[in-house]
């Protein structure tokens, strides 16, 4: 069993020490894959959201962590507020705890186990503020039985009014952890309007989130390339997380693997297919000082009838659209294009819940396919996606939203329409 306490205080400053030694966490969010390739890159430590997914267990996940020098956060999956979950039901309250201290008694004494994680994002479109009772109680009881792990829970985004509820009815946990991305940018001017003032450590960032994008005319965000991806990435790191050294304990970047949330690429470190972006070098660079031998290309930019965005891209139904990609460096990479329906809006995830991922409609790969040519049938919004693929299954990936409209009526079809002759 690992020993992990949380040492010092405002003026000295905040640290992790796990079995006697200092802990910066050099982690991501990983579930349960892909284990290997971050302790290759030199991460420490990963996150998970449950104990179990259906999958893999989570005594198999740290026995695998153990076994590769990994740390884990084990979460705890406490039902959302905004699943249905009635924080005012007592019984249902008492169930849970009891359902997750069976989870904590069988791994507390784990190895590879690092703190605790309860619930994620609670706060999220919360009202009952009776969840942070129900957090405190699950806290205790994991201390009385488990004293040698860390006790947190991970909030969407911060704000004052979370912090104070947390402060007077969870005074038991630890520390906070926090999930923001774009924002990160502004972390110090957001813990101080939140007035916290305590150790931290960030459970998710990475790239800006969807929802903090800019939009087309219709509604669709703009994703940014892998390219640009990597370059917040890195800047995010060395100016604002390891910037605050007296209160971050580290952070998980989000995601070490893939995910369909708006599209299939936009904060998987890795696509479908398993090739790796741009965003896995710059953490391995972070946390090793070294570059992997093989670098990820790089794409400079991206145009669907002579725009890039974030311009709205609009064309007619049968109407040819034409598409070229820059690329920064070698030319002589395989290059892929897809064209997919967009996600319809009503089965849009929420907080990073399921959402399912469209169909490829037009697809076209080959060597020096800088430009591809095609035409849709079908009024409707879709996104043309470009993926530039080098040796060791490393990709370079980037993507348009564009709207096909329907074909305007002839005036004579019009007044037909309406009983009326045309002239």
């Amino acid at each position: 069993m690992a020993k992990v306490e949380l040492l010092g205080n405002q003026t000295s400053g905040y640290q992790l020490i796990v079995d006697g030694a200092p802990f910066f966490i050099k982690g991501a969010g990983l579930e349960f894959g892909r284990l290997e390739s971050l302790a290759l890159a030199g991460g420490n430590a990963f996150r998970t959201w449950r104990a179990t997914n259906g999958e893999r267990d989570a005594t198999d996940i740290l026995d695998e962590a153990q076994a590769l020098g990994l740390k884990v956060c084990m979460g705890l999956d406490i039902a959302r507020e905004r699943h249905g979950f009635d924080y005012s039901d007592q019984t249902a309250v008492d169930a849970q705890t009891e359902q997750m201290m069976q989870d904590v008694l069988r791994l507390k004494d784990h190895p590879a186990l690092l703190m605790w994680g309860l619930g994620n994002e609670l706060n999220l479109r919360a009202k009952n503020e009776g969840v942070w009772d129900a957090v405190e109680a699950l806290a205790l009881r994991i201390k009385a039985e488990d004293p040698d792990h860390p006790v947190t829970t991970m909030l969407a985004g911060i704000d004052a009014h979370t912090v104070e509820a947390i402060a007077a009815r969870a005074p038991s946990l630890d520390f906070l952890s926090f999930q923001i991305y774009g924002e990160i940018d502004h972390l110090p001017k957001i813990l101080d309007e939140a007035g916290y003032d305590g150790p931290y450590q960030i459970t998710e960032w990475g790239p800006t989130g969807h929802w903090e994008s800019p939009e087309t005319a219709w509604g669709r965000p703009f994703e940014p390339s892998s390219t640009e991806k990597a370059n917040d990435i890195l800047r995010r790191y060395e100016d604002i997380i390891l910037s605050d050294a007296k209160r971050c304990l580290g952070s998980y970047i989000f995601l070490w693997g893939q995910k369909q949330e708006r599209t299939p690429t936009w904060y998987g470190m890795f696509l479908e297919t398993g090739e790796r972006t741009e965003a896995v070098e710059v953490m391995q660079k972070m946390w090793t000082g070294n570059l992997p031998t093989h670098k990820a290309p790089k794409i400079q930019s991206l145009f669907l009838n002579q725009q890039e965005a974030p311009v709205s891209i609009e064309a007619d139904v049968d109407q040819v659209l034409s598409a070229e990609v820059m690329l920064t460096g070698n030319d002589n990479h395989l290059i892929s294009w897809r064209v997919r329906e967009e996600v319809p809006a009503a089965l849009q995830s929420d907080g990073g819940d399921f959402e399912p991922t469209p169909p490829t409609l037009h697809s076209m790969t080959g060597t020096h396919a800088r430009e591809f040519s095609f035409k849709l049938s079908k009024p409707g919004e879709y996104r043309l996606f470009c993926q530039i693929d080098a040796p060791e299954k490393t990709s370079a990936v980037s993507n348009i939203p564009f709207l096909i409209k329907p074909k305007p009526l002839k005036l004579k079809r019009f007044l037909n329409l309406f009983g009326r002759k045309a002239a």
